[in-house]
């Protein structure tokens, strides 16, 4: 295993595909600390973490009522739409005239 590289977390650790096929217990045990990077011809290419990390950083899936109900300052922001390319069509409600 070896320590970060440039590019890389600074918790992170990085093994290359070999160790990790033949390290698999300490890249488990590594992965309680923070992320194991697993390189591939040099390149990082997976990330082993625990469940835990990984159900905190997926978070519980929200309903859009949840998503607009939510009140932290983080989630308050303004966002605007842009116009849709194109001639606006005219729109039909369905009510007989």
């Amino acid at each position: 295993m070896n320590a970060p590289t440039r590019g890389t977390l600074p918790h992170a650790t990085t093994m290359t595909s070999r160790e990790f096929n033949h390290k698999l217990g300490k890249a488990k045990t590594a992965s309680s600390a923070g992320p194991v990077i697993i390189t591939d011809r040099g390149h990082p290419a997976h990330v082993l973490m625990t469940y835990e990390t990984y159900s905190r950083l997926v978070g519980t899936p929200r309903t859009l009522y949840e998503s607009l109900a939510d009140t932290r300052p983080e989630a308050d922001f303004d966002f605007e739409f842009e116009r849709a390319p194109g001639k606006a069509r005219p729109v039909d409600f369905g009510f007989d005239d």
